[in-house]
Formats: C-alpha cells, sequence, structure tokens
C-alpha cells in the first residue's frame, strides 16, 4: 500500500534481511513485537495500525469513498460546487506537503548513501 518494496525494506532493517526473508514475513499470520516495532518505525506508521489493520474494512472504506455517486455529489444543477479559495489554499497546502516528502525521501537516501559508503 505504501509502495515500498521488499529488498528496500530488508535493506532498512539490516545485513541479516533479504526480499526473500522479508517476503516471508509479510506471509506470517503473528510477527514479533520487536520486529513489528521496526517495520513500523521505517514504514513511518504507528505500529498500532499494522496490528489492527483489517483488509476488509480498508476495502470497505475506499468503496464507500471512492464511488461514483462521490463525484456526483459534486455537481449542482450542472455547476460545480467548490469555493475557489478553498482549493488555491487545499492545493498550496499539498505542493507543500509534497515538497517536504521529497526532502525527507532525499535526506532518507543521503543517509542511506551514507552507510553504503561507511561498510
Amino acid at each position: 500500500m505504501l509502495s515500498i518494496k521488499q529488498d528496500a525494506l530488508a535493506f532498512e532493517l539490516g545485513e541479516d534481511w533479504n526480499q526473500q526473508k522479508i517476503f516471508l514475513l509479510e506471509q506470517k499470520e503473528q510477527i514479533d513485537s520487536d520486529i513489528l516495532e521496526q517495520v513500523a518505525a521505517i514504514l513511518k506508521i504507528p505500529a498500532e495500525a499494522i496490528r489492527n489493520f483489517d483488509e476488509e474494512k480498508t476495502v470497505n472504506i475506499i468503496a464507500n469513498t471512492f464511488q461514483d455517486t462521490a463525484f456526483e455529489n459534486s455537481f449542482n444543477n450542472g455547476t460545480i460546487n467548490f469555493h475557489p479559495v478553498e482549493k488555491f489554499f487545499q492545493l498550496h497546502e499539498e505542493k507543500i506537503t509534497l515538497y517536504e516528502r521529497m526532502l525527507k525521501e532525499k535526506e532518507d537516501m543521503m543517509a542511506r548513501l551514507e552507510r553504503l559508503i561507511g561498510k
């Protein structure tokens, strides 16, 4: 869901890990708490989000959020119903968030490269 590759996660977990080991970890019904905490920290999500993950609930939320009626309800008698000022600020906030995420990804990449160089 986060588009993080298994080998990237394995690299972050350390030398004892590889893509195959991550694949096997994903198949487990139960994961040791310390490993779960490490994975959650790497993914930058709360460990509780992983512990309480329910695929059916997630699918239902997505299905109920992105129905065709959601798009249809955004129209009112053939006119689009939005406030231009709110839309401007929403787009501005999205750009800032994207920029901050890109900076963080760059910092993370630099840290990984520094660790590789150090080895």
